[in-house]
């Protein structure tokens, strides 16, 4: 694996089914997720397009009985690429995260670990067995994931937690009045999203994820007609994008970006 220490590198489903996300996503997205392998794992690969160039931006899992039984349930994750993922997991324990899963690996895949911040949200580590970079997070990629957006509570904690793990920056923060600053997230260089104070009567903390899709409001009806919910806007950001919040059929909450209005 190429990509630095502290990048994001890889994003997950997980879903009770499989088929009905592809439905919905590839429609919002615009993604092409692929069919059932052959074996046991339900493990579905998530590409921008069907076309040749398309990138690979992450996977589908199907969450089956077992894993609900031991606290699963649908959401998005991320994996973020370290170094050594052992020498992580220590540093995640010993910054007061928790470890779910600790390391193992996977011939041809890498080597991971299912963790949690010190607020109890969770994530991946892992370093992959390929040398190629992944193509997952781009900041303007369409299909890839463009930001990373961290809601806590524990804003203070979270921050010097990511900071310790990976070498996270904060170089620059945005006031939101009540709700307090947005601050942004440099990993290697690069501004890879931001984090905020979860609101007391919002939704839960969380990562969320924003994927870019090549028309917002077209997203956003989408969403709508495949029986999601679009919670917050269309609405411009900064920069000039326009965004949607949005949930699946199944609750799972996640992010749309898109392109700002022509003048």
């Amino acid at each position: 694996m190429a990509n630095p220490h502290g990048m994001p590198i890889w994003y997950e489903l997980l879903t009770r089914d499989p088929a009905a996300a592809k439905t919905f996503y590839d429609a919002v997205i615009g993604w092409s997720i692929k069919p059932h392998p052959t074996g046991g794992l339900d493990y579905r690969l998530i590409a921008t397009s069907d076309a040749d160039g398309a990138r690979m931006v992450g996977g589908v899992m199907t969450l089956d009985d077992d894993m609900a039984a031991h606290g699963a349930s649908p959401r998005w994750l991320f994996y973020v690429g370290v170094d050594d993922v052992d020498a992580t997991a220590e540093l995640i324990s010993a910054e007061g995260g928790t470890i779910i899963m600790p390391p193992w690996s996977i011939p041809e895949v890498g080597r991971m670990a299912l963790v949690a911040d010190p607020q109890g949200i969770p994530f991946y580590v892992m370093r992959g067995a390929s040398d190629e970079s992944s193509t997952a997070f781009d900041r303007a990629g369409l299909g890839q994931c463009n930001w990373n957006e961290l809601s806590t509570t524990d804003q203070p904690a979270a921050q010097h937690f990511y900071a310790r793990v990976f070498g996270w920056r904060y170089p620059d923060r945005m006031p939101m009045g009540a709700m307090g600053d947005y601050v942004f997230v440099e990993a290697a260089g690069t501004t890879i999203g931001a984090t905020m104070t979860a609101a007391a009567e919002g939704p839960p903390a969380a990562w969320l994820f924003y994927f870019r899709a090549p028309d917002i409001e077209r997203a956003a009806e989408t969403v709508t007609d495949h029986c999601g919910t679009v919670h917050r806007g269309p609405m411009t950001v900064p920069g000039g994008d326009r965004i949607i919040v949005a949930s699946d059929p199944e609750g799972v909450m996640f992010g749309v970006v898109g392109p700002g209005e022509l003048a």
